[in-house]
This record gives C-alpha cells, sequence and structure tokens, in this order.
C-alpha cells in the first residue's frame, strides 16, 4: 500500500457559494475538507451518483432497523469499510456508534489522523437519523 504525503488538501465546497473577493467557487481546506468527505461518503446510497455507482454506505439502509447496540454495531463496521475504500488520505480509523433511541437516531463519532500532515488526530461527531 502506497502511503500518500501531502502538505494541503483542499475541496470545493459543495454549497458552491462564491468568494466575496475573487468569485470563485469556496474552497475547504486540510482537516474541513477531509471532514466534509468523511461525511459525505457515509451519507451518500450507493447508486447516488451516476458515473460511480458503487461510491458510498449502505447506512441508510440500517437506519429503519431498532436503534439498539446490534444496529449500531452493523453501522460501525458499514462506515469504516467504506471510509477505507473511499478516502484514501486517512487512516486509524475509529468509529463510536451511540444509539438514541428516544431520538430515533444514531450519535457517530469519527476519528481519523491524516496522511502526511504532523497534526493531531482529527475527530467530529453527527447525528444520523432516518429521513421520513
Amino acid at each position: 500500500m502506497v502511503q500518500r504525503i501531502s502538505r494541503e488538501f483542499k475541496d470545493i465546497s459543495l454549497s458552491f457559494d462564491r468568494h466575496p473577493v475573487t468569485n470563485d467557487i469556496l474552497v475547504i481546506k486540510n482537516a474541513d475538507a477531509i471532514k466534509k468527505s468523511v461525511r459525505n461518503i457515509v451519507q451518500t446510497i450507493p447508486s447516488e451518483r451516476f458515473f460511480n455507482p458503487i461510491f458510498g454506505s449502505e447506512v441508510k439502509t440500517s437506519l429503519f432497523e431498532f436503534v439498539d447496540f446490534g444496529t449500531a454495531s452493523l453501522l460501525e463496521r458499514q462506515i469504516i469499510t467504506a471510509i477505507e475504500n473511499y478516502e484514501p488520505r486517512i487512516n486509524n480509523i475509529n468509529v463510536d456508534v451511540l444509539p438514541r433511541a428516544d431520538q430515533n437516531a444514531f450519535e457517530i463519532t469519527i476519528s481519523f489522523n491524516i496522511i502526511g500532515q504532523a497534526i493531531p488526530p482529527q475527530q467530529f461527531t453527527f447525528i444520523l437519523e432516518a429521513t421520513r
């Protein structure tokens, strides 16, 4: 496995907002870009992207199951697999899934290291819930 070494990562903002001075599309950088990418991978349903039908994760199909620790364990494995398959800029991925039965949702915490950058491990949390 080849490890990529980079000093900076840049992605375009999917909001497509414009920079007030240059009028270019906004750019998100480094850890913020990777966090946004990881979240997009987790929330994309396979077949949702026309030219890459296998991109994404199966977590949306599991959200209609019970909100319990069994489903949380399944979600954890699905998230790790999807991130390992589609985000080559990170390693040492750890995913914690906490069921929130009262909210019919799961609290997802993802931590990782960015390859090629000497910064502390990154972590972010978001809520994953079934949309009706």
